[in-house]
């Protein structure tokens, strides 16, 4: 049984131009790609996205910093697949992530971190329909 989960490659991995590097890395894990866009968050999409992260001190900065360009929301399928793209991205911290982890590899700090991924199977359900409808995922068999 395939499970799924959200990542979103952030405004400094557009920046950066690594889009394609952290997308390789991912499906060499594994990942299936169901889904994929680019787009450009604006404050209220934001804002709804991490409303769980409303009463943190950093909110407003995080809202600022993913609307600062263009990110990449993909919805990703694969077994254990929270737990597995949360193993294969890193620590939040770069500096505190193990090696071979893509924010070890690529992300500067831990507001610039280069990649979001869901933390539960429950989550990862919302923040997939967050970005996609069910018509824009698509439904891969044996690829």
């Amino acid at each position: 049984m395939s499970n799924r989960t959200l990542a979103i490659l952030k405004p400094d991995c557009v920046e950066k131009n690594l889009i394609g590097k952290v997308i390789t890395h991912i499906q060499e894990a594994g990942f299936k790609v169901i889904g994929m866009k680019m787009v450009r968050l604006t404050k209220d999409s934001a804002g709804g996205f991490y409303e769980i992260h409303k009463e943190r001190p950093f909110y407003n900065d995080l809202l600022t910093y993913m609307t600062s360009g263009p990110c990449v929301p993909i919805a990703l399928e694969k077994e254990n697949a929270v737990e597995d793209f949360r193993k294969l991205i890193g620590a939040t911290d770069p500096s505190k992530a193990q090696d071979g982890t893509i924010r070890k590899m690529y992300a500067d700090n831990i507001e610039r971190n280069i990649v979001h991924g869901s933390d539960s199977d429950e989550n990862a359900a919302k923040e997939i329909s967050h970005f996609f409808t069910r018509k824009e995922l698509l439904e891969i068999n044996g690829f």
